[in-house]
């Protein structure tokens, strides 16, 4: 099926490969596969076409045994409230975002600066966002297979520069948007607003003066940035715990040290050369995974290895690729007006 859908560069196997293979020999072809297929999601090409686009479909309806067929679906808020929509079982996110965009008023241009996510509250006001959804994924089918995570699907922006609002500003629904998600990570706690500038916010919150509002809060630290669930990384030494915060060209890391010692790190972007997402097998409770994204870092004019212990590995990466990309859109546009 892999070859059928990509081509040669799948090499055949004779039936004899599999049945000689070791143990070692099967986990490195799963470590070696799992690679191959995050590499091949990367090239729009590939992901938006007819082709892909049917198996991955049928693959995700087969998987779950759910049948194309008219449900309900909500699509939440940052403030809690909800879009609901009468789709197909088999809609992909990328035709849902549109569905919703249109109910919102959302200019068809704009579609692009947002995109859904699954996300979990928890009965501690933390917020979790788990993953961004993909474009050929199934949410109907994504939602019923994560029942046990309490899962719900979101519309959020969906770009790492804070700079690109300025973009959105000619747009009501847009406006809304960015309001409604800057005041819901200024509560729970991801925008680190000084006591004077709260106080500045909340007049604005009150007269309902949603540029103002966003204007400063733009200024402010970790505005437009995505903030992970606390993990594990092995800088500066094994075993630390992290609170990361991801945007605006870089990793930042509040590093809680042996010694009960935080350290802030910035992990600039411009020095980050590859990185990679393993999947590492169940975790001990057997129903969460256990993921790391790990990622080639120079420091001091040393390269090293940078490791992350998160579930959200797979969101990190997708908020690495999206700043590469705009800091390369954005060489392109000025070398242009050069």
């Amino acid at each position: 099926q892999l070859r059928r859908l990509f081509g040669s560069s799948v090499p055949p196997f004779p039936p004899k490969f599999y049945l000689a293979m070791t143990e070692a020999m099967a986990e490195e072809r799963r470590a070696r596969l799992e690679q191959y297929l995050q590499n091949v999601t990367l090239d729009s090409n590939i992901t938006n076409s007819d082709v892909f686009i049917s198996f991955f479909r049928k693959l995700q309806q087969d998987t779950f045994q759910i049948e194309t067929q008219r449900a309900a679906l909500d699509v939440h808020l940052a403030d809690g409230s909800s879009i609901r929509l009468d789709i197909q079982t088999s809609d992909t996110a990328e035709r849902i975002l549109e569905v919703t965009s249109h109910k919102m008023g959302l200019s068809r241009e704009l579609i692009g600066y947002f995109s859904l996510f699954f996300i979990q509250d928890h009965g501690d006001g933390a917020l979790s966002v788990v993953k961004k959804v993909a474009e050929f994924e199934l949410p109907y089918v994504s939602l019923q297979s994560m029942k046990e995570l309490h899962c719900k699907l979101g519309i959020r922006k969906w770009y790492m520069d804070p700079s690109l609002d300025t973009l959105l500003m000619h747009c009501r629904a847009s406006i809304n948007l960015l309001y409604l998600q800057a005041i819901q990570e200024i509560e729970r706690n991801w925008i680190k607003p000084t006591e004077e500038d709260m106080q500045e916010l909340e007049f604005l919150q009150k007269t309902e003066n949603k540029v103002k509002f966003l204007e400063l809060v733009r200024e402010m630290q970790f505005y437009g940035y995505i903030r992970l669930d606390p993990c594990i990384c092995d800088y500066p030494e094994v075993g630390c715990s992290a609170d990361v915060y991801v945007g605006n060209n870089e990793i930042n890391c509040y590093i809680k040290l042996p010694t009960n010692q935080t350290k802030e790190v910035s992990f600039k972007i411009n020095r980050l050369r590859c990185w990679q997402v393993t999947f590492l097998g169940a975790g001990k409770d057997g129903k969460e995974e256990t993921l790391e994204l790990r990622f080639e870092y120079r420091d001091s004019d040393k390269w090293q290895w940078i490791v992350f212990y998160t579930k959200q590995a797979f969101l990190l990466s997708s908020c690495l690729k999206k700043i590469i990309s705009e800091q390369m859109m954005k060489a392109s546009k000025e070398g242009q007006e050069m």
